[in-house]
């Protein structure tokens, strides 16, 4: 166990490497209670949220959901969510844990004059992350209905008597589901999980899973520093709405185009490239790694990293600085 955002969060249960096969050949169970839980509703939800959001909240459809970046005005990303909109004049937003203040701050900063509630229900709500090729068929075996949902959509279900919110939605590449139960029923829907053959999986092990699949991790591979052209989440913008209030600094981005890009490597030789170790062209330092480790699914070492868009496409060779020590890698 390990303080995190405030929270004490699980590392591992068994081992990181177990956990991590565990959810890539059945199904994994994460206690992710620390992701924020805010809740937006009221005639000026959408109109706030079409401000602030990255994606178009007007035209997002009632049940569905989509990921998107909180932007400042100068195109920084504050932190990126999953939105889902849960009626016309409601919806719910899972910012990350080291950012729900922020994020919070900076809704409440544009909800001057809206007509709208912005509430804060991290605390009332467990949040347990169901994750597998198994996940679906698990959870419909412990409420004993089929579950439908389609992925980036969400519904209300019954599991023990309990309702209990879920999307499907996840952060390990695989199917799954994320469920929202009341605090106080989440040990006995865990309990349940585990029971039904799912492995409890840590914190090490979704990070593990989430860098195989290429999925960023905020406060590592973006930050306010960083804009989503850089970090390759062009398909999760639309600068050009009239509200928007990263809209001018995104579209300037987007029509001059970004001088780096985010790229995922292969590690060549022999070692591991950690956070923060160089990136070079020959003898010149490119970037840094802000994610890297052993992948257990490919059997080698993987990573991501900020290099000039001239070094960004595929198959392009780089070297990683290890300790001292040039491994070769490949884009």
């Amino acid at each position: 166990m390990v303080p995190f955002a405030g929270w004490e969060m699980p590392i591992q249960y068994a081992s990181i490497l177990q956990e991590a096969r565990a959810v890539r050949s059945n199904a994994g169970v994460f206690d992710v209670s620390h992701m924020g839980r805010v809740e937006i509703e009221g005639p000026g939800a959408t109109a706030l949220l079409d401000r602030v959001l990255s994606v178009d909240a007007p035209g997002l459809k009632i049940g569905r959901a989509k990921y998107n970046v909180v932007c400042n005005e100068s195109g920084g990303i504050i932190d990126d969510c999953i939105v889902y909109r849960r009626s016309e004049d409601r919806f719910l937003l899972v910012p990350n844990a080291g950012n729900r203040s922020a994020v919070l701050e900076w809704m409440r900063r544009w909800a001057d004059g809206e007509q709208v509630k912005i509430d804060d229900v991290t605390e009332r709500y467990a949040m347990i992350a169901l994750q597998g090729p198994r996940a679906i068929e698990i959870l419909s075996g412990i409420t004993g209905e089929e579950i439908t949902t389609r992925p980036f959509a969400a519904a209300v279900i019954q599991i023990a008597g309990v309702e209990t919110f879920i999307g499907r939605t996840g952060y390990t590449g695989e199917d799954g589901v994320e469920l929202l139960p009341p605090q106080e029923s989440a040990p006995a829907i865990w309990q349940r999980l585990t029971d039904a053959g799912a492995s409890p999986c840590g914190l090490g092990a979704r990070d593990v899973l989430r860098l195989e699949a290429g999925l960023l991790l905020h406060g590592n591979d973006m930050d306010t520093a960083v804009n989503p052209y850089e970090a390759g989440l062009d398909r999760f913008v639309d600068p050009d709405r009239e509200r928007y209030v990263a809209g001018d600094a995104l579209r300037r981005v987007r029509d001059e185009g970004a001088a780096r890009r985010l790229v995922g490597f292969t590690v060549l030789g022999r070692g591991i490239a950690r956070h923060g170790y160089p990136i070079l062209d020959g003898d010149q330092e490119i970037g840094r790694v802000p994610s890297g480790g052993p992948s257990p699914t490919l059997d080698t070492n993987i990573g991501l990293g900020y290099v000039p868009i001239d070094h960004s496409a595929p198959g392009t060779r780089l070297h990683i600085d290890v300790r001292g020590r040039l491994v070769e890698a490949e884009v």
